[in-house]
């Protein structure tokens, strides 16, 4: 069982920037695909960004694209989305998920390929 817990979360004006971290239990996290989620209140969750496990491939969600960017730091087992120029739109509960099954430097943008999840950091874009 991996444990995920996620933060970095809070209030920014829009235009502004947060950045998130993600940090995983597993000594075997290094081996993980990361993704980033978010959802807004009555929609459904949805992507934000996804990483390999060797940091080398990354992919974005359209709506970031530009403004966030994801990393990893395999050392200290953490992950992290830095986001700027953030828009009221990116209001949301960000969640961060690993998926277990070991391909190397590939990451999915699906959901249903993401077996542990974080319990969620809130992001609120507001002035």
């Amino acid at each position: 069982q991996v444990q995920l817990v996620e933060s970095g979360g809070g209030l920014a004006q829009p235009g502004g920037s947060l950045r998130l971290s993600c940090t995983g239990s597993a000594s075997t996290f290094y081996l993980y695909a990361i993704a980033w989620f978010r959802q807004a209140p009555g929609k459904e969750r949805e992507v934000v960004a996804c990483i390999g496990n060797s940091g080398a491939i990354t992919k974005y969600a359209e709506s970031v694209e530009g403004r966030f960017t994801i990393s990893r730091d395999k050392a200290k087992h953490m992950v992290y989305l830095h986001m700027n120029s953030l828009e009221p739109e990116d209001t949301a509960v960000y969640y961060c998920a690993a998926d277990r099954s070991y391909r190397p430097d590939y990451c999915s943008q699906s959901r249903r390929t993401y077996t542990y999840w974080g319990q969620g950091t809130q992001v609120t874009v507001s002035s």
